[in-house]
């Protein structure tokens, strides 16, 4: 399964690979969020309950807002609850950048403003404390 995310992630830009998390759980992500981010701070891991799905994780105080992107024949979308698949872009990074800039507007979404790029965190074990959490 990793292989195959990964293997999404090298052809993706450098703004999907800056927040791409990887496989922290979702209390690992509302902490990154909260503790470095700020309202609009965004970040991408993987999906802890469907294979080969991400979520797009968005602070919006005070809550960490999380939606499923999805891949399908079209390409990527996001996946709203009811399991409705709204438009597709054809990479991660054109479906964050349509969100973020406010050309897509098909779902009420939290506003996209600062992507927490990890490489700015410094030396943070985010990886490790997450697995610590789910023992």
């Amino acid at each position: 399964m990793g292989s195959c995310l990964q293997g999404n992630m090298e052809r993706e830009g450098m703004l999907v690979q800056s927040i791409y998390y990887g496989k922290i759980g979702s209390e690992a992500t509302e902490r990154l969020l909260g503790r470095y981010g700020h309202d609009g701070s965004f970040l991408l891991r993987d999906s802890e309950t469907v294979q080969g799905a991400y979520c797009l994780c968005v602070r919006k105080t005070p809550f960490v807002h999380t939606y499923r992107l999805a891949h399908s024949a079209d390409g990527w979308s996001l996946q709203l609850v009811a399991g409705n698949r709204l438009q597709s872009f054809r990479t991660l990074e054109t479906l964050i950048e349509s969100y973020r800039s406010g050309i897509a507007s098909d779902a009420n979404i939290a506003t996209l403003t600062h992507p927490l790029d990890k490489t700015q965190l410094g030396d943070i074990s985010f990886g490790r404390e997450s697995v610590y959490m789910e023992m």
